[in-house]
């Protein structure tokens, strides 16, 4: 069975660097679990850590910070269904809000619980997902303000998410003014300017985040160590805390194209025929992990002397050329993912998870 490794001391090393960063630049920080789908042991080695503020987009997850360390605080960050709203509520401290009607929902449940619920209002700064538009922002707060059992602690915003929108200083700089401008006019105070996630780091690390941005929620960058602006990684941090291995189950030398009349696969995919390789052939290896696991083109192989040609719903096919290193049935081939690939090995059921130092 392929498996998938966290290693401890590399993503203790990222922990350190990003903490060491955050309090050189005052300012907070709570760690994204969402990658890590809930899985119990990755997510004991992530509170090992010290982390003292989860965040994730399902609940079952938060529960389960929850039931190792109620002391967490826990925050919920996205919109929250009107079947979930007592849920969340139970096992979230905080959620990331911008529907007033939820809202409302929110303030009922926290009074049945009673228990007070900390929101965060999220604006809209251009890349069209979640988030109050700008000119409706002093009206939604006078209506929020008035709601029972609810702790405004903060206002925030996603960029990159999904148009690609990327953050900048004038950007921040507008979210910082909207802070300024519900203070002055509620007279309340709001804590947290919560800047968004990984992708806003590169403008701390190069001095150009306002002053005013306080707060950051952070996943992949702590994961793969990325500097997300240039698609690098951040001296001093890892991108390998992960690693997948699989075993190979097949090895043989095989024509490099395909022999007989061709139709669409499974997959919908109709194979390219390069005429300069009929005649050829090289060695290729079928792995135990498949499309139903992973999509490969989020796998980076370790080992550069191979290539993933393609796959089926249980097996991935790989180029050896010539075999240089030798490889046999029984051996194992890793790779390194981006992070919708790791993504996609952590939700699978099929995937064992192990710790190694």
């Amino acid at each position: 069975m392929a498996y998938l490794t966290l290693n401890r001391a590399k993503l203790k090393e990222n922990f350190d660097y990003l903490k060491q960063t955050f309090t050189a630049n005052e300012v907070s920080w709570g760690v994204v679990s969402k990658l890590l789908c809930g899985d119990r042991l990755f997510l004991q080695e992530l509170i090992n850590l010290g982390v003292d503020e989860v965040h994730d987009s399902r609940i079952s997850n938060l529960a389960m910070v929850k039931s190792l360390n109620p002391e967490i605080q826990t925050v919920y960050i996205k919109p929250v269904s009107k079947r979930n709203v007592g849920k969340m509520v139970q096992f979230a401290d905080v959620s990331l809000n911008s529907e007033l009607e939820t809202i409302r929902w929110i303030s009922q449940e926290a009074v049945e619980q009673s228990k007070n619920h900390k929101i965060i209002i999220m604006v809209e700064t251009g890349d069209l997902r979640e988030g109050v538009m700008g000119d409706q922002l002093v009206e939604f707060y006078s209506q929020i303000f008035q709601l029972p059992n609810i702790d405004v602690i903060g206002l925030g915003t996603n960029l990159n998410c999904l148009n690609g929108v990327m953050p900048s200083s004038d950007k921040l700089i507008q979210l910082s003014l909207y802070k300024q401008i519900i203070e002055l006019k509620f007279n309340k105070e709001i804590p947290w300017v919560s800047a968004g996630t990984s992708v806003t780091i590169p403008l701390m690390l190069t001095q150009q985040l306002p002053k005013g941005i306080n707060h950051f929620r952070v996943g992949e960058t702590l994961y793969f160590g990325l500097d997300l602006f240039e698609e690098k990684v951040i001296e001093g941090m890892n991108d390998d805390v992960f690693e997948l291995h699989a075993e190979i189950i097949e090895m043989q030398e095989k024509p490099l194209l395909p022999v007989g009349n061709l139709a669409a696969n499974p997959q919908g995919e109709t194979a390219e025929i390069d005429q300069s390789l009929y005649g050829k052939s090289s060695f290729r290896a079928i792995i135990d992990i498949g499309l139903l696991d992973v999509d490969p083109k989020y796998l980076i192989p370790v080992d550069g002397e191979y290539e993933i040609l393609g796959g089926s719903s249980d097996m991935l096919i790989i180029n050896l050329g010539e075999n240089p290193n030798n490889y046999k049935v029984g051996d194992t081939l890793n790779f390194h993912m981006k992070y919708m690939g790791a993504l996609s090995l952590l939700s699978s059921n099929y995937i064992e998870k192990k710790v190694i130092d």
